[in-house]
């Protein structure tokens, strides 16, 4: 990648690189994206890189990609898909200051500037505001790189301008400190809350693809309990779950930081599993009843908070499966698991999905009152280990396990039709719940009695 800032300094053009990859960069990480900025005009770029790969990806506003092939890194950091054969996107944008923000999202002009500090200033964050070149060195001109030491997380200039300008910034803002477990200056933390009702403005998509890039951040906890305000401008009822006293023995919080410790007690990858767990109360404001004692109760929460998720995440654009997952594990949360049932569940759900299930329970677990915690969480061990003995044993959990299939049931004279579903479904149930072994010939035994007594034999 070396290559194409020296291409741009040997044509007589200032270049940088810029960002996210300077800011991962000194943090000791491999940069995700590569973004440079040059003094270069877009004809200027193109002139300088005819017959590369170059993309006119955003000419309105300076930018074009030029794909290239991992070849060299900057600032001594590896690329893990060198040598994959794969090209990589390299972002070029000219200089630039931007106009107003008419849309509270796009500038409604540029104006393309021959100084590296003027680009710099239209950027949002103080960390995302360095610039680095190995003939020039690093350009800090807003103390980006004392903020990541000291880890703070400061707009450039105004908090409520950089905000007002893009709304998307306002979600950034939480993915940045949650993703690098950065504190929010006190000034873009009142200006996050203030502007808030901006995300309005913000495509769904944008805003599926920033919360779940930030559900996995280490300091997801501090953000998300200090900032459901925020999350309640697309999903309101977690609004509904901010403060919400659960009036109970069993748990030492509320409705919301109930769910967000939850969600950050859990060390698992599937970002499906973080979402489910931030998600899996929101039925409970509308189903809480107070008894005489003052307790509360919920009955029925997880059915009304299965809906509710289902609700949202279809507004918020998630495909079907993650829709289906998620609203899934949302009205399992409450299951009682036990290890007697552990190849039921297996066959219900699958190993995939009734290991997501665990996680989410372990997680609800683990964000109850600290005398519950133990002997629960000691049950969901006893579970999760006869879900892993049945695994390794080779137990029958799904119709292709079975000692017989549908030629077998054609065999014994059985009509081809939705019938081989029922029949096979019923072998599996009952192998499943230990009634009958998974052995051919008994198989084929009660498959005979279950054609015989069906209503298309009858029927013929």
């Amino acid at each position: 990648m070396g290559w194409v800032l020296e291409r741009l300094e040997d044509s007589g053009q200032v270049a940088y690189l810029v960002g996210g990859s300077v800011r991962d960069a000194l943090c000791g990480e491999e940069p995700s994206d590569w973004d440079i900025a040059t003094a270069a005009t877009p004809e200027q770029t193109a002139t300088v890189f005819a017959g590369q790969r170059l993309l006119p990806t955003g000419l309105q506003y300076g930018t074009q990609t030029l794909l290239v092939e991992p070849d060299e890194v900057p600032m001594g950091q590896a690329v893990s898909s060198c040598g994959s054969g794969r090209p990589r996107p390299v972002q070029i944008t000219s200089f630039r200051t931007d106009g107003s923000y008419a849309d509270g999202r796009h500038p409604d002009k540029v104006c393309f500037s021959g100084d590296i500090v003027h680009d710099l200033a239209r950027r949002d964050f103080t960390v995302n505001a360095m610039a680095y070149s190995p003939r020039w060195g690093l350009v800090d001109p807003f103390g980006g790189q004392c903020d990541l030491a000291t880890r703070c997380l400061r707009a450039v200039g105004d908090a409520d301008q950089r905000l007002q300008e893009d709304a998307l910034r306002i979600l950034r803002a939480l993915r940045f400190a949650a993703t690098l477990d950065l504190g929010i200056d006190p000034s873009l933390a009142k200006a996050l809350h203030n502007e808030r009702q901006l995300l309005k403005r913000v495509s769904p998509e944008r805003i599926q693809c920033e919360l779940m890039r930030m559900l996995p951040g280490r300091g997801i906890q501090t953000v998300l309990l200090e900032y459901g305000d925020v999350l309640a401008v697309f999903i309101p009822e977690v609004g509904d779950t901010l403060g919400f006293d659960q009036r109970s023995p069993w748990h030492s919080y509320d409705v919301w930081e109930h769910s967000v410790r939850a969600l950050a007690a859990i060390s698992t990858g599937d970002p499906l599993v973080r979402l489910a767990l931030l998600l899996h109360d929101l039925g409970k404001p509308r189903c809480c009843k107070v008894d005489s004692t003052g307790r509360g109760h919920f009955k029925g929460h997880e059915q009304v908070g299965a809906e509710i998720v289902e609700q949202r995440l279809r507004a918020l654009r998630f495909d079907n499966e993650s829709v289906r997952i998620v609203t899934e594990l949302v009205f399992l949360h409450m299951a009682q698991l036990k290890p007697e049932a552990a190849k039921r569940w297996l066959s219900r759900l699958g190993e995939v999905q009734l290991k997501r299930l665990i996680g989410v329970k372990r997680g609800d677990i683990s964000a109850h009152s600290e005398e519950t915690v133990e002997g629960r969480m000691a049950r969901m061990d006893m579970f999760e280990q006869a879900v892993d003995a049945a695994l390794a044993a080779g137990e029958c959990i799904n119709r292709c396990q079975l000692a017989v299939n549908g030629n077998d049931l054609l065999a014994i004279g059985v009509f081809p039709g939705p019938v081989f579903r029922q029949i096979l479904d019923s072998l599996l149930q009952s192998v499943v719940d230990d009634r009958l072994p998974n052995e051919r010939e008994v198989l084929l035994s009660e498959a005979r009695l279950l054609w015989l007594a069906s209503p298309q034999y009858r029927g013929t």
